[in-house]
């Protein structure tokens, strides 16, 4: 049985213990905007980030080693999840992003799937991925080896 409607909003919660850097990176750094959210006093504190449209991307291990290998990124142990933010320009981002403290770990790089990939190691231990979208969904579509995973099982 299928829901009669889909879910409204993803909203990935990340657990830091360096909330103020977390927070100065995500909202200051890259823009993120930010919404009220609730806290009680102290140290609980909450910043709820606006990241335009938000998708899961659920990739065999196969697939996240060959992401690793097209971004000449360091593969991590064992399943992992990061952090990927659509860009206007990635070099751009990963300079500033470096400027304010982030380690680079995989230059922008051209991929198979016409998009400019970068990623660095962000706050709470989190990598994350910008890339730049070159092609337009309609123009990826119309491609050798871009479908879904139900036209795949059909």
């Amino acid at each position: 049985m299928t829901l009669p409607q889909p879910p409204k909003q993803l909203r990935l919660i990340i657990e830091t213990d360096d909330f103020d850097e977390a927070v100065h990176f995500y909202r200051d750094v890259l823009g993120m905007s930010e919404q009220p959210a609730f806290a009680t006093t102290g140290d609980d504190r909450v910043s709820i980030l606006h990241a335009g449209i938000a998708t899961i991307e659920l990739a065999t291990p196969a697939h996240v080693r060959e992401i690793d290998r097209v971004e000449n990124a360091p593969a991590a142990d064992g399943p992992t999840l990061r952090i990927a933010l659509e860009v206007d320009d990635t070099a751009r981002v990963v300079a500033i992003a470096q400027e304010n403290g982030a380690e680079l770990l995989a230059s922008p790089t051209l991929t198979p799937f016409r998009t400019i990939n970068a990623r660095v190691q962000g706050p709470a231990g989190w990598q994350v991925t910008f890339f730049q979208e070159l092609e337009t969904l309609d123009q990826r579509a119309t491609r050798d080896g871009f479908t879904t995973d139900m036209e795949r099982t059909r």
